[in-house]
């Protein structure tokens, strides 16, 4: 409320998106499927939120080659797995396992799941002869948290395509055993750069859904400033 109007909006980072969602006059669908906000647009008198984090694991599992799901997994049950749930659901998701160290936690995650008409259910981290095959793997974890081989062998081994939202320390334990078999791995910083694009489209077209004027053009510019590519 102190910003002048110099300032366009802001893009908000944990921990600072459930404030986010509170400080929003307005929210989009997808921001109040989460109960997440990472930008917010300022102007017209009325603050706008919007969450950018689900298109943002769409487009990094789109570059991967991965447009439709019908079984997927979760690691992790933190505030991030919500979004990656709603992202899960939006590619056609039918079933999705949530991996968990506590599975009585991965409870909200769960919920979340059957309104969106996903079956979706808790399995214990280390309870690796429960995994399922699946198309693709978000992995919601903290940078530094410690898998044990069995369990990234595991998750590997059954996982599809890996997403790890982790940009650093990289690889992770769970990424260095998926490429070790020869499957697509990607960092957080595919999922940052395609939630970046987005957030473009909000400041620049007040709608995360209309594309910016050579867009092709403006991604690969922020994929350069990004990953060096």
């Amino acid at each position: 409320s102190g910003l002048d109007d110099s300032y366009r909006g802001l893009s908000l980072a944990m921990p600072l998106k459930e404030a986010a969602f509170a400080a929003a006059q307005w929210r989009d669908e997808r921001a109040e499927r989460t109960g997440s906000v990472n930008t917010l647009l300022l102007g017209r008198g009325t603050v706008r939120g919007f969450n950018t984090d689900i298109g943002g694991f769409l487009g990094a599992l789109r570059e991967n080659g991965v447009t439709e799901v019908s079984r997927a997994r979760i690691v992790g049950a933190g505030a991030t797995a919500a979004s990656a749930m709603v992202a899960l659901a939006e590619a056609g998701a039918e079933t999705v396992e949530v991996i968990a160290r506590t599975p009585s936690k991965a409870m909200p995650i769960l919920q979340a799941a059957g309104a969106l008409g996903v079956t979706a259910t808790a399995i214990a981290l280390d309870d690796v002869d429960r995994f399922g095959s699946v198309d693709a793997t978000i992995a919601t974890l903290p940078g530094g948290t410690t898998v044990s081989d069995a369990s990234a062998v595991g998750l590997a081994e059954t996982g599809g395509v890996l997403l790890d939202a982790v940009y650093a320390p990289w690889p992770t334990r769970l990424a260095e055993a998926f490429t070790a078999l020869g499957k697509p791995a990607a960092s957080g910083e595919l999922m940052l750069l395609h939630q970046a694009l987005l957030q473009v489209r909000v400041f620049v077209n007040e709608d995360v859904h209309a594309p910016l004027v050579n867009e092709d053009v403006i991604l690969a510019a922020m994929r350069a400033a990004l990953m060096g590519d």
